[in-house]
């Protein structure tokens, strides 16, 4: 099992704070499900492309079933854990290490996940009816275009500042 050094684990959680952030300062709430759309999705491909898979889920599903929590939406907060972390998980597989396009490729592939995931759960978990979920499909299609962003930034970040994608990756 790999070790966790206290700089990691410091990356992590300063990381999920910051997507908690970005999933709360900008919320659009959607009438229909009681659910809200955020820009959240920017860290969570950050995150998956920086730090890989398994980190890049306790940061993206971390940070926004957080936000989730403190901004009172409960019955959310489980299923954004999964989702979003599974979104990163899917970002990471494709995009990480590879060319910009495969990158955003990857990006879109997280946000299938993302709309689809959240259309189960409204419709099956929390009973919504499918018809209730059906109508966040655009605002979660609108939520993983703005996520998009987080690819370029990534970009960025790791052109700026190599040591912090080193460190992510330090036994």
């Amino acid at each position: 099992m790999k070790q966790w050094n206290v700089r990691k684990i410091a990356l992590v959680t300063v990381m999920a704070a910051v997507v908690c952030v970005l999933t709360l300062v900008v919320q659009v709430p959607v009438p229909a499900t009681g659910g809200y759309v955020h820009l959240g999705d920017v860290g969570a491909n950050f995150a998956a492309l920086a730090f890989g898979p398994w980190l890049g889920f306790l940061i993206a599903g971390g940070g926004m079933a957080i936000a989730d929590l403190i901004a009172g939406f409960m019955a959310y907060a489980p299923g954004t854990l999964i989702i979003h972390g599974l979104q990163a998980v899917v970002v990471a597989y494709i995009g990480r290490g590879r060319k910009p396009w495969v990158m955003f490729l990857a990006a879109i592939a997280g946000g299938v996940v993302v709309i689809a995931g959240y259309f189960v759960y409204e419709a099956l978990i929390l009973r919504l009816g499918v018809a209730t979920a059906a109508k966040e499909v655009p605002f979660n299609a609108f939520q993983v275009a703005t996520g998009l962003v987080g690819v370029p930034v990534y970009m960025l970040v790791a052109r700026a500042y190599p040591p912090l994608l080193r460190w992510a990756r330090q036994d």
